[in-house]
């Protein structure tokens, strides 16, 4: 029975699929990159021996980065476009709101200004503040422009998108400055005014999702998920390929088991996670919930060797991580709060059962991710393996017939992100889909 641990341990499957993805280049939702993506990742479920290896196409908004800067003062600054900024060149005042908290926004006076804003909140506030929240804000106080300022040392600027659902392209020119550039922005020209310039092709588009089965083919089903698509400056390593080489891991190592499985594991790839959730969102939009046992959405694992689970308040997820973890010895941590930023979130908002599963890093927020130094020498196989170990005995233990979840109601999904402080966030960057 547990030679398949050998075999996961000393197994090339993931690692090569992640080198193979990464070297793809630009995986930007999309781009044909991203579609040559999808299809190495549907070939490589296929030749695990997962069935029906396939891929579901749907319509995205296109989006295409061009050039961009801040002019300032006789100098022109470095920045890189936010996905789905609008194209244009604004001209107002520079202020520099700090962390941009809900309350730096009501203290200024914004309008018609170029606003810039840290990537991190300070260690005494209660929550995590997304950068679209943030540039929403602004948005709200009607600035003229959004700087995003990366908290990370290295000339690293920060990418990450703006847009709703209902309109996937941004209200205001947004970009992001390093912490270097961001600044010197702030000490030479705080209260000038400056100039955000920002170059995009903006179209309609395809992107998709990849799918394929192992187990019975039962009605319920778990579903073991990642996404494809990465931001185009940088390879994507952590973010998240090394999620959907998991579970090209996981699929390699669920196939040995397949008799192990009482219900039907459905994997899923999904395209256009980095502009909205567009794929799992248009997963979910034609999916009965009825039949989803529970997920486990892999998106940020293997970036360093603990893995964290946020289970959003289901206690049976909780206590299924821990105790296979204590079954292997590996520790582990879980988060009970709710996490409406990866895949699982069209689900889980809607009171399906699922696990956000990444990894320990030490660093604050998103450390090298959404930077050009996403890269693949970040990562080591040896935790990938490892991981892939633990991941795959929780989704056999998903799978059993011993383990059963109660759905929540959308309600108590709702009530908890009042109580966690993260609903009015959600309701300003158009998230909230709760009726009032």
């Amino acid at each position: 029975m547990s030679q398949w641990i050998g075999r996961t341990f000393t197994s090339d499957a993931g690692w090569n699929f992640l080198e193979t993805i990464v070297d793809i280049g630009n995986r930007m939702t999309g781009s044909d990159g991203e579609r040559a993506a999808a299809e190495v990742t549907r070939d490589a479920l296929a030749e695990a021996g997962a069935r029906n290896a396939r891929l579901e196409e749907f319509d995205v908004q296109g989006w295409t980065r061009g050039s961009s800067s801040i002019e300032a003062g006789e100098t022109t600054q470095d920045s890189i476009a936010l996905p789905r900024s609008p194209a244009g060149s604004v001209d107002g005042e520079l202020v520099d709101l700090g962390y941009g908290l809900p309350d730096d926004f009501e203290k200024h006076d914004i309008e018609g200004k170029v606003v810039m804003v840290a990537s991190n909140v300070p260690s005494y506030y209660d929550r995590f503040i997304h950068r679209r929240e943030k540039y929403y804000y602004a948005v709200e106080g009607d600035a003229a422009a959004f700087v995003f300022r990366n908290h990370v040392e290295g000339c690293l600027p920060p990418t990450g998108s703006v847009g709703t659902e209902e309109d996937p392209i941004g209200d205001i020119p947004a970009v992001g400055v390093s912490k270097e550039v961001g600044a010197r922005l702030a000490r030479r020209w705080e209260g000038d005014d400056v100039t955000v310039n920002v170059d995009a092709e903006i179209d309609d588009a395809t992107s998709q999702n990849v799918h394929a089965e192992l187990g019975p083919d039962t009605e319920r089903e778990v579903l073991v998920t990642s996404h494809i698509d990465a931001h185009d400056i940088a390879e994507g390593a952590m973010d998240n390929g090394a999620g959907t080489a998991m579970v090209v891991e996981m699929a390699n190592a669920l196939a040995e088991r397949e008799d192990e499985l009482d219900t039907k594991v459905h994997f899923v790839a999904f395209g256009a996670e980095e502009v909205g959730l567009d794929g799992s969102s248009h997963m979910a939009s034609v999916t009965d919930f009825d039949g989803i046992k529970a997920i486990l959405n892999n998106d940020g694992v293997a970036r360093g060797r603990t893995l964290t689970f946020t289970t959003h308040g289901f206690d049976e997820l909780d206590d299924a991580a821990h105790e296979v973890a204590d079954q292997y010895g590996h520790p582990i941590s879980t988060i009970p709060e709710q996490g409406p930023h990866s895949d699982h979130w069209p689900f889980v908002q809607w009171g399906v059962p699922g696990y956000h599963v990444m990894s320990e890093t030490g660093d604050e927020g998103r450390g090298w991710g959404h930077t050009f130094a996403d890269t693949l020498d970040k990562l080591e196989v040896r935790d990938l393996r490892e991981q892939a170990i633990l991941l795959t005995e929780l989704a056999v233990y998903l799978a059993s017939d011993e383990f059963e979840v109660e759905h929540k109601a959308p309600e108590e999904i709702a009530d908890a992100l009042e109580a966690e402080d993260q609903a009015a966030g959600m309701k300003i960057i158009g998230d909230w889909p709760y009726d009032e």
